[in-house]
C-alpha cells in the first residue's frame, strides 16, 4: 500500500483582530491602528454620521497592544508592547478597544469554510490551523489557492498558508505575509529555511534563543551546522537531539484534530497598582468579574473543573499561584469564586497589585455538580488578612 508524501499545512490569518476591525471600520483602511483600547475608545457617531476615533497619543493607562495594522507595525509598534510606549512611536495611529466576541465569530466562520474542503485540522488557536492535506486529491498549489478563497468568501478576510511535509517547516506561513502562499519541500531547507532566526522554530523560547546566541548560533543554518557533543554540553541530550532535528527540518508530529485543554484562565492587568486595603472595593468587582467570566468559559465549552487557582503579581513584578481541590467538579461561578477566595487566604496582600487571575484545572466533561462543598459565602475578597500592613 502506497503512503501518500505528507503535506501540511499552517493557515495564519492576516493581522486578524485589526483585520476583523477593518470590515467595521473600512475607513481606517491604509492608515496605522492599533487594537487594545478601553471601553472608552470607542469609536463617535458625529452629527454628520462620519466617525471619531480615539488616538493612540491621547492614552493614558498601563494597557498593551493586542495587536496592530501593517501599517502600524511599520512605524515599530507591535503585540504586547504597551501602549503608552506605542504612544511614542507612532502618536498618530488610531486605538480601538478589543472585541473578542467578534474575531471569535469570524474564527469559527474561517474554521468551519476550512473544513468543508479539508477535515482534518488541527486548533491552534483564535487565528491559526494546521491542515493535513495529505489524503487529498488534487495539486497542492489549488487546494491552498482554494482554502485561501473559502476562508475570503466566508470572512472577507485574507490569510496566509505554508505547505510542507511537516508541521515544523510550516513556519514557512510567515514567509511571505500579508496573503501569502508558499509550498516548501525538503531541497528547500537550505535557502528558505535556514536564513531565519532560531526564535522563529516553535519551542525555541527567549531564553533558550539567548542561550544559543552565546554559542554564536542566532540562525536555524547556524544550529544545523552545530555539533551535537556541543549542543549536548549546554541544553542535555534530549534538547540537543531535538535541536539537531529541527534545524534539518526534522518533524514526526501527526495532525491532532481533537484535544482537550489542561486548564483554562481568565486574568487581568490593572490600569494603575491597587492595593488590597485601599481598593477594595474595585479589586472584589474585578475578582468578582473574572470568576463569571471563567464560568461562562467553562458553561461554553462544556468542561467542569476540580481544582481552582489564583495568580498574582506584585508591584515588584513578583508572581505567585495558589490551587485549591475541589471535592467536585463544578463550573459555577459563586463556587469557583468560593475556591478562589480560599486561594487568596494564602497569599500575603501587603503590597500592591498589578495583576489578578483565576484558573480552573483538572477538567473533565459533562454537567456541572454544584455543590456547597463546606466553603463559606461571602460577598468581597478576604482583604484584611493578618499579613496586610497597618
Amino acid at each position: 500500500m502506497n503512503v501518500p508524501p505528507r503535506r501540511i499545512a499552517h493557515l495564519d490569518m492576516d493581522a486578524f483582530y485589526a483585520s476583523v476591525e477593518l470590515l467595521r471600520y473600512p475607513e481606517l483602511r491604509g492608515v496605522p491602528v492599533v487594537i487594545g483600547g478601553r471601553r472608552e475608545h470607542q469609536p463617535k457617531v458625529l452629527t454628520d454620521g462620519s466617525r471619531e476615533f480615539a488616538r493612540l497619543r491621547d492614552y493614558v493607562g498601563r494597557g498593551v497592544i493586542t495587536t496592530a495594522t501593517y501599517e502600524a507595525r511599520g512605524l515599530g509598534v507591535g503585540s504586547g508592547m504597551g501602549l503608552m510606549k506605542a504612544a511614542k512611536l507612532a502618536p498618530d495611529a488610531y486605538l480601538l478597544p478589543t472585541d473578542f466576541e467578534s474575531y471569535r465569530h469570524y474564527s469559527r466562520l474561517f474554521k468551519a469554510a476550512v473544513a468543508c474542503i479539508a477535515p482534518k485540522i488541527e486548533d491552534r488557536g483564535i487565528d491559526e490551523i494546521y491542515i493535513d492535506l495529505s489524503e487529498l486529491p488534487g495539486d497542492t498549489m489549488v487546494l491552498a489557492q482554494c482554502i485561501k478563497q473559502a476562508v475570503h468568501d466566508a470572512t472577507g478576510l485574507s490569510c496566509s498558508i505554508g505547505v510542507t511535509p511537516n508541521k515544523l517547516l510550516s513556519i514557512c506561513s510567515d514567509l511571505e505575509k500579508p496573503n501569502g502562499l508558499t509550498i516548501l519541500g525538503l531541497p528547500d531547507i537550505p535557502s528558505r529555511i535556514w536564513p531565519l532566526p532560531v526564535r522563529k522554530v516553535n519551542g525555541i523560547g527567549p531564553k533558550m534563543t539567548e542561550k544559543l546566541a552565546t554559542l554564536g548560533i542566532t540562525t536555524i543554518g547556524e544550529l544545523a551546522k552545530a555539533e551535537l557533543p556541543i549542543l549536548q554540553a549546554h541544553f542535555g541530550r534530549s534538547s540537543a537531539c531535538w535541536l539537531n532535528e529541527i534545524s534539518h527540518g526534522i518533524d514526526k508530529r501527526a495532525v491532532i484534530t481533537s484535544s482537550e485543554p489542561r486548564s483554562i484562565s481568565r486574568e487581568t492587568t490593572f490600569e494603575r497598582d491597587l492595593h488590597a486595603r485601599h481598593d477594595r472595593v474595585t479589586l472584589s468587582a474585578i475578582f468578582t468579574d473574572l470568576c463569571a467570566r471563567l464560568a461562562e468559559d467553562l458553561k461554553r465549552k462544556g468542561y467542569q473543573s476540580r481544582t481552582i487557582g489564583i495568580k498574582l503579581r506584585y508591584e515588584d513584578f513578583r508572581t505567585v499561584t495558589r490551587d485549591l481541590t475541589l471535592p467536585v467538579s463544578t463550573d459555577d461561578a459563586d463556587t469557583i469564586r468560593r475556591a478562589a477566595r480560599e486561594c487568596l487566604r494564602r497569599v500575603p496582600l501587603d503590597q500592591k497589585l498589578r495583576l489578578l487571575g483565576v484558573r480552573a484545572g483538572t477538567l473533565s466533561l459533562g454537567s456541572a455538580q454544584k455543590e456547597d462543598g463546606g466553603v463559606s459565602r461571602q460577598g468581597e475578597l478576604p482583604l484584611t488578612l493578618p499579613q496586610c500592613s497597618t
